[in-house]
């Protein structure tokens, strides 16, 4: 019974049930896909052969380094809310097996940088590859005029989802006040 339990959490709000038949299909379309997207997360994860901590280490980095921003050490602990120690075991576990390189910082001889090798980025690409093929693939086979409604009603979601919360005034703090 636990599993059955388990299985079937994800089915249900909690909340008032929608108004008409359709909107309860769509409303239970995007639980299975939270779901599903959360059950292919942790399957990537699995695939990689990282725990949690350095799937989502080498994520931050392979997209820092696509978006062309130096990351080091401090940053990482504050993305994965870690202190400073566990990152430092993080990376040395990284580095260990060839996934990670530390670099010295340009400008800032007692910073580091840390860079996802090749290795990483092949190793996070290909796990993630299944999730991110079963969805452009849906999507490009929508009409525009499917893929505006989509995208609408999802950013429609969001909007009502993250409505009253604390927005940051950099990439470190909330303003005092909003959190």
């Amino acid at each position: 019974m636990p599993l059955t339990i388990v299985r079937r959490e994800h089915n249900h709000l909690y909340a008032r049930q929608p108004r008409s038949a359709a909107a309860r299909g769509a409303v239970e379309s995007i639980l299975r896909l939270q779901h599903a997207e959360e059950q292919q997360v942790e399957q990537a994860r699995i695939e990689s052969g990282l725990a949690k901590n350095e799937s989502l280490a080498l994520r931050y980095l392979l997209q820092a380094e696509r978006d062309a921003r130096p990351m080091g050490p401090k940053d990482l602990a504050v993305m994965l809310t870690v202190s400073n120690a566990s990152v430092t075991k993080i990376v040395d576990g990284l580095v260990e097996s060839g996934d990670l390189v530390r670099d010295a910082h340009p400008t800032d001889r007692r910073q580091q940088v840390l860079r996802p090798t090749p290795q990483a980025a092949a190793k996070i690409d290909g796990s993630y590859a299944r999730f991110h093929e079963a969805v452009v693939g849906v999507l490009d086979n929508l009409d525009d005029a499917d893929n505006e409604v989509v995208a609408r009603a999802l950013s429609s979601i969001v909007d009502a989802l993250t409505a009253g919360m604390p927005t940051p005034v950099d990439e470190y703090t909330v303003a005092a006040g909003q959190a």
